[in-house]
């Protein structure tokens, strides 16, 4: 059935049916006789003509009006005419002018009317019942949105598939690039390929790390433990900066509407700066505060300290701080973005035939560990296999790993050292008397004692910068290394140190194996395998407080399914929690006044009044809610001029 086959109502045209234009017995009539009311009107014009000149003339002359006809025949005749030919015009203006109008909004109307696969009569009797927000089709639109969605997302895992085979023919080796694509290439905090301890020809070794900060998830993220106290002044915050946002955008209408240059950037920051103190204070004693204006001082003072957890024996329903409790675990704040993040990598993971046999998840902690293989031995798992750990930290916790990550560097250091030590007093027993076998047996037996004591004092002075063979000079002590501790100087020189001892031994005793060798082989390579261990770890000093994803992924070099497939599987859980990467002068365009019209959108529905905001209206102040100061760059505002009767198109 097409729309063709349906005549558009302003053209259709007939003196009888109803509802077309023209029509004696339209619907807007209601029962009214048209013709009856226009011989009424005629008539009675007719007449009052007919006695004002009847009236004001002699008999004599009155008495010759009659001929060939008769007056009121002929008077009678002419306002007929008259009126018809006033209503012609005013009926055609209207038309025209009218019918220009609605229309194309008159076939929209009648189209979505058919949309509905439902007699006219019971939509009319559903909206007089409970009006369009109680009866639509909203459920039945949700579900095909979401079958659409579920369509899309299939189609484009497929193409995320041929996008990354393609890039990986065309480049014809694998490189994070081919791993981690280039919109989510911010996330990365560390992505290392090596080979195989066990099989290095054949098996890659991928140590993947994706850092989500806080202000890039979609869905916050609080810990178990947070207090609710913490949970309603976010929501606090998060208000109170979407009315400065509100305000400046306001500002600028403002200055575009008289003719002026928007703010830029920087006035914005600071306008913003100014505002703060519209809406908040420092004073947390007064009760008056306007920190207190959206919640009142009592209410935060009963949920002080209050956890996730009442104790049992505390427990009171009736009391202000577990109902205000039972109100923010109903919205669900606490648990809703760690939730989501978990059934995101779940639902993925599964769609994306990546199984996994453990998931360890330990909500509390914020904390998920999932494996495709339940054993942990790397010599009995198959060659493509994977793990990861799904955790969230904050600025405590990171603290907490950052100082365990030092002690642990240092005790490296110290026992690489000791192995230094050990290795050299070594080499030294096995010299013979007054032999010949490096530079320092050389300067012994050429330099006097006077250099040998000098010597020896620039090694005691711990002023003086430490030598040996591979150096030891650390760039460590600047601003920035030791608030973001780096240590790649320092494992740079642990990882020459051991390789110096190894040949070292080797140029001591080829390819013999006497019992000190041996002790000393086993100790450098078992510091050695836990040394990169260690290294092959996220550095926490450059971990920010956000949402960590931690991936070890074992690959075949020449079949790469399990990377290809994690590869789609990371970029899609990255569109899904984080909103990404957004330059503040690049987000903070906004759309034109001019382009936003109300006659867009036309409704033959009664105009509802704009609900008053009422956290707005609680800090509206005398003086419009500027601060007055000696830096103000908001321009003067004008008296607000009457406006006419016509609206701005």
């Amino acid at each position: 059935m097409s729309l063709a086959q349906f005549p558009k109502s302003p053209n259709k045209f007939h003196p009888t049916i109803p509802s077309a234009v023209g029509s004696r017995e339209s619907l807007v009539q209601e029962g009214r006789d048209k013709i009856a009311e226009q011989k009424l009107i005629v008539d009675e014009v007719t007449d009052k003509v007919i006695n004002q000149v009847m009236t004001k003339v002699p008999d004599d002359i009155a008495s010759k009006f009659d001929i060939m006809g008769g007056l009121k025949e002929k008077l009678y005749n002419y306002v007929n005419q008259t009126y018809v030919n006033m209503f012609n015009r005013y009926t055609v203006t209207m038309e025209d002018e009218f019918m220009k109008k609605i229309r194309d909004f008159v076939d929209r109307e009648e189209v979505k009317g058919l949309a509905r696969y439902t007699p006219k009569e019971i939509i009319e009797l559903l909206d007089k019942i409970g009006g369009a927000d109680k009866f639509h089709t909203g459920e039945i639109e949700k579900s095909i949105v979401n079958m659409f969605g579920h369509l899309q997302g299939h189609i484009q895992r497929g193409v995320n598939d041929l996008e990354t085979e393609t890039n990986s023919i065309l480049r014809q080796k694998t490189d994070v690039g081919a791993f981690v694509r280039g919109q989510n290439a911010y996330a990365i905090l560390k992505c290392v390929f090596k080979d195989n301890e066990l099989r290095p020809k054949y098996v890659y070794d991928v140590k993947l790390s994706i850092n989500v900060l806080e202000s890039e998830l979609i869905s916050p993220m609080y810990h178990y433990q947070v207090t609710i106290e913490s949970l309603l002044k976010d929501a606090i915050q998060k208000h109170i900066q979407d009315l400065i946002d509100h305000q400046i955008q306001t500002l600028n209408d403002e200055l575009l509407d008289q003719g002026k240059q928007e703010l830029s950037g920087s006035e914005k920051m600071f306008e913003k700066i100014k505002r703060i103190e519209n809406f908040t204070d420092d004073d947390k004693e007064d009760e008056k505060s306007r920190r207190y204006t959206i919640l009142a001082k009592k209410f935060l003072d009963k949920i002080e300290g209050l956890r996730a957890e009442i104790d049992v024996e505390e427990i009171d329903p009736l009391n202000i701080r577990e109902n205000i409790k039972y109100i923010i675990d109903q919205e669900n704040i606490r648990n809703r973005g760690y939730n989501t993040a978990i059934n995101s990598i779940t639902s993925i993971l599964d769609t994306s035939k990546l199984g996994y046999q453990v998931c360890n998840n330990m909500k509390n902690a914020r904390l998920c560990h999932i494996r495709e293989y339940e054993e942990t031995d790397s010599t009995i798992l198959p060659d493509e296999r994977y793990a990861m750990k799904l955790a969230f930290y904050d600025q405590n916790q990171l603290r907490e790993m950052k100082k365990e990550y030092d002690k642990q560097m240092e005790a490296f250091t110290s026992e690489i050292k000791m192995a230094w030590d050990v290795t050299h007093a070594h080499y030294e027993s096995k010299k013979r008397f007054r032999s010949l076998k490096d530079f320092d047996d050389l300067a012994n037996r050429l330099m006097s004692k006077q250099w040998k004591r000098a010597k020896k004092d620039r090694e005691d002075d711990p002023d003086m910068p430490l030598w040996s063979e591979v150096g030891e000079m650390y760039n460590e002590n600047s601003f920035v290394e030791k608030n973001n501790r780096t240590y790649e100087d320092r494992i740079a020189n642990l990882e020459s140190k051991l390789r110096f001892l190894t040949d070292l031994l080797q140029k001591m005793h080829g390819f013999q194996n006497p019992v000190e060798r041996v002790i000393l082989d086993e100790r450098l390579k078992f510091m050695e395998k836990r040394f990169n261990e260690f290294t092959y770890l996220v550095n926490p000093h450059h971990i920010q407080p956000g949402l960590i994803l931690d991936i070890d992924i074992t690959t075949i070099k020449r079949k790469q399914y399990m990377l290809k497939g994690m590869a789609n599987v990371l970029n899609e859980f990255l569109f899904g929690v984080s909103k990404g990467f957004a330059d503040a002068a690049f987000a903070s365009y906004a759309r034109r006044r001019s382009t936003q019209r109300d006659d867009i959108e036309q409704s033959f529905e009664a105009e509802e009044s704009p609900q008053e905001n009422l956290f707005a209206q609680a800090y509206k102040t005398s003086d419009g809610g500027e601060i007055k100061g000696s830096v103000n760059l908001s321009p003067s505002r004008p008296a607000a001029k009457k406006r006419g009767g016509l609206k701005e198109l």
